[in-house]
């Protein structure tokens, strides 16, 4: 994986870097820097159905001033992209710096002969649990999607189930039993498909679901609940409220995250734990939740939040507050961020949790080798110097990029809502 490298002499030169789009059931848009000592770095600036905006700003804008930087400055080079662009963060520009960090820390990682946990402190785990999701149509076919992931030796489920009455299904639903919920992308261009939400409907139903769920699986189920930003502040709080006998690990996303007093008023009503963040961007998006402790864990994913650099940072600011980690990894995530993240997982004192729904199929196998195992409901952290995944590039010449959308959501009488 780019090889194991002694650092030779005190000049070291990034000498080119490469924009790759496309993958698998994914456009993934993966970097590749090369330096004059022969070694590389990956990272992955995948901004999911807008994967074109961050290649565009690597290959017109970074990678040209990023030609001649000594690799090694992984911090003067985070701090010259994000402090010299002058308009700041916004999930393109910071896809792309977080590119260009995993790079570099994979390049240290190898020029050190360390796998990046090392680089951070050590392991503080010998495993990280993962979260499978599970979904269905109606509830007999949730449960039944639960089962299957307990018998894959998963510990910890989030749970999505049609509601009934509801005009379309929602979100992470399938239209018909023992069909695929897991909000893949819809391929067939750039106009998006509609979905149709009732709150009430929601609302009435979904905590009876939930209660059902914990009746028949058990307290050692860690059970988890995304509300993909659909209740008003009030709602969210009655919400939260009614499903505290389930005893959820975590409730995710229960308001949209704009409003930051919204989850000060659900901390007042409701001891439910509180999960929230995959849209966020930086520090300065969620550091007053995290002081104010109106969150239990954080959500920010490696690649949004602009690499491995400034996530340290956010994961220490969250271990002085109680919150712990639950990074973003749907399948928008390449496996190159998701290593960044199982680095980060093996070291961060405060750990939760990791999403986990990576397309682990032979084709992307293939395209991003790595000895990163899932076992148990655990990932088990490849000790390879650096990221600890490749990347073929005649593998990547199979794919190019498809142009695709996630729906969008209405109410009932057409008004636009969150997705």
């Amino acid at each position: 994986m780019g090889g194991r490298h002694r650092r030779g002499e005190d000049s070291m030169k990034i000498t080119d870097a490469q924009v790759f789009v496309g993958g698998p059931g994914k456009n993934y848009v993966t970097l590749k820097i090369m330096t004059d000592q022969g070694v590389y770095g990956l990272g992955d600036a995948t901004l999911n159905n807008r994967e074109t905006l961050p290649a565009a700003y690597l290959t017109d804008y970074l990678i040209p001033n990023l030609i001649g930087m000594d690799p090694r400055r992984s911090e003067d080079i985070w701090q010259f992209f994000y402090r010299g662009a002058y308009f700041r963060r916004g999930p393109i520009a910071m896809a792309a710096f977080g590119a260009i960090d995993m790079a570099l820390w994979d390049i240290k990682g190898k020029l050190a002969n360390m796998p990046l946990y090392d680089l951070f402190g050590g392991k503080s785990r010998d495993g990280a649990m993962v979260y499978a999701h599970a979904t269905g149509a109606d509830l007999p076919d949730l449960m039944d999607s639960v089962a299957s992931y307990l018998e894959q030796g998963y510990k910890a489920v989030r749970v999505q189930c049609g509601i009934p009455g509801m005009p379309t299904a929602s979100y992470a639903v399938p239209d018909q039993k023992g069909g695929k919920g897991d909000y893949i992308t819809d391929f067939s261009g750039i106009l998006p498909k509609t979905e149709i939400w009732d709150t009430d409907r929601y609302m009435r139903y979904m905590p009876s679901a939930l209660g059902e769920i914990r009746d028949r699986f058990g307290p050692d189920l860690h059970l988890l609940h995304d509300v993909h930003h659909r209740l008003l502040p009030r709602e969210a709080a009655a919400f939260a409220r009614a499903v505290e006998p389930v005893g959820l690990y975590w409730l995710e996303d229960p308001t949209p995250s704009e409003d930051q007093d919204a989850l000060r008023l659900i901390r007042q009503h409701s001891t439910t734990p509180i999960a929230i963040g995959e849209v966020f961007n930086s520090v300065y998006d969620c550091n007053k939740l995290i002081e104010n402790e109106l969150i239990d864990f954080i959500r920010l994913a490696v690649t949004y939040g602009g690499g491995i650099t400034p996530m340290k940072r956010i994961v220490d600011l969250a271990g002085l507050h109680h919150v712990r980690t639950g990074f973003h990894g749907a399948p928008s995530h390449s496996p190159i961020s998701m290593a960044a993240q199982y680095h980060l997982n093996a070291w961060a004192p405060n750990f939760g949790i990791q999403e986990y729904l990576v397309l682990g199929t032979p084709e992307c196998d293939a395209l991003f080798p790595s000895d990163h195992t899932l076992r148990d409901g655990m990932i088990h952290v490849s000790d390879a110097p650096g990221l600890g995944v490749d990347f073929d590039e005649r593998e990547a010449a199979r794919y190019e990029y498809k142009a695709g959308s996630h729906p969008v959501v209405r109410l009932q009488d057409g008004t636009l809502w969150n997705y």
